[in-house]
């Protein structure tokens, strides 16, 4: 295969991961019509469009999706077997590292993630994403996420995962207004705050309903962040992870924590990045720093896949 043979596929896979003719030629350091110049080579070259414009947006056809994984793989081992991993210094690095957090996530692993950067001396320009369950995979496949954590189990041979801490629920109320020892009537006459299941957290909705205490929900909101400041002020309860609770403590020490009266877990959070193979040095040093970062020591280091 010639180099202007590599290029074009390079272009390919750049402009699937970007969705846009300008960011494909950003990071190819190239022109805006170069680009469209490679894309008519390769919509001519494999007999389809490839790509079609919706507003600002390249979305790729059934024919590029089927083309974006083998051609992906095959460059980040051309790449792999060229350039010395070994070498690579975090230090040096200024590119742009994205990871995906849901709001929850933001609250408690984004602080150690920045103590971990600092420590190590690393500047990247790292970019929170809000992440999204029902597309996180296909991010994280096409490289629009270096890195997420969440409790959202995506069973995919596509990705790379490794569970990186335990999920225990547990009650969460002022110091005002504390609930009873832990038992079967704890609930008794309390009402609840209620968040939104979006970011994979779905036990706490289950167990309202599984033990008849919807109807002493009295607030719903969508986002972890308002909970502690709301729980501070009024009688209410919150059923949340105990590492988030915990964090929670540490900024508002009116709170208090209590124990569930029957069992309260759910799948762990997990890291997940590509497949070995389809990481970069830099996304492979990231992944790594993530996972020493936020890791509870439950799990070995050890990918499931």
């Amino acid at each position: 295969m010639s180099v202007a043979d590599l290029n074009q596929l390079r272009t390919f896979v750049v402009l699937y991961e970007t969705r846009s003719l300008t960011g494909a030629a950003d990071r190819l350091y190239v022109t805006q019509p170069t680009v469209s110049y490679t894309l008519a080579r390769l919509r001519k070259r494999f007999g389809d469009d490839l790509f079609r414009r919706e507003g600002h947006v390249m979305v790729p056809t059934p024919r590029a999706t089927q083309l974006f994984g083998p051609l992906h793989e095959a460059l980040a081992q051309i790449d792999a077997t060229v350039t010395d991993s070994a070498a690579f210094d975090p230090e040096g690095f200024d590119g742009e590292l994205v990871l995906g957090l849901t709001s929850i996530g933001e609250q408690t692993f984004l602080p150690p993630v920045m103590s971990s950067l600092r420590a190590k001396g690393a500047s990247p320009r790292l970019v929170v994403k809000r992440l999204d369950a029902e597309v996180a995979e296909e991010e994280l496949v096409r490289g629009a996420l270096d890195v997420a954590l969440t409790v959202s189990v995506m069973d995919t041979s596509r990705l790379w995962r490794t569970p990186v801490r335990g999920v225990e629920y547990v009650a969460l109320t002022s110091r005002e207004h504390p609930l009873p020892p832990t038992g079967p009537d704890m609930f008794e006459g309390r009402r609840f705050i209620r968040v939104s299941a979006r970011g994979g957290h779905v036990f706490p909705t289950q167990a309202l309903v599984e033990h008849g205490l919807v109807p002493q929900v009295a607030l719903t909101v969508e986002e972890h962040s308002t909970v502690p400041a709301v729980l501070v002020a009024t009688d209410l309860v919150a059923l949340l992870p105990r590492h988030v609770a915990d964090v929670f403590c540490g900024w508002f020490p009116d709170l208090r924590v209590a124990d569930l009266p029957w069992p309260g877990t759910s799948s762990p959070v997990a890291l997940y990045s590509r497949r070995e193979m389809n990481l970069s040095p830099a996304q492979r040093w990231f992944r790594r720093l993530v996972l020493h970062a936020v890791s509870s020591g439950e799990f070995t280091d050890d990918a499931q896949r």
